[in-house]
């Protein structure tokens, strides 16, 4: 079994680039492994891994 371990950013350009403008760097940054390697991951695979980064970075988030 192959794991890499990529940057959200690396995801984002390769699988949804539009949604790049949206993140925050924290959020770009974060380094998210994968189990059988970035050739493998889908479009929807990459929306559920930016969707529960961004959820991640949000809870230690305060509101004002």
């Amino acid at each position: 079994m192959l794991v890499e371990t990529v940057k959200l950013a690396t995801i984002v350009m390769r699988l949804t680039p539009e949604l790049y403008p949206f993140l925050k760097k924290r959020e770009l940054e974060s380094e998210i492994v994968l189990r059988n390697g970035l050739e493998a991951l889908a479009t929807e695979d990459a929306m559920e891994i930016i969707q529960y980064s961004i959820s991640e970075h949000q809870k230690d988030a305060f509101l004002h």
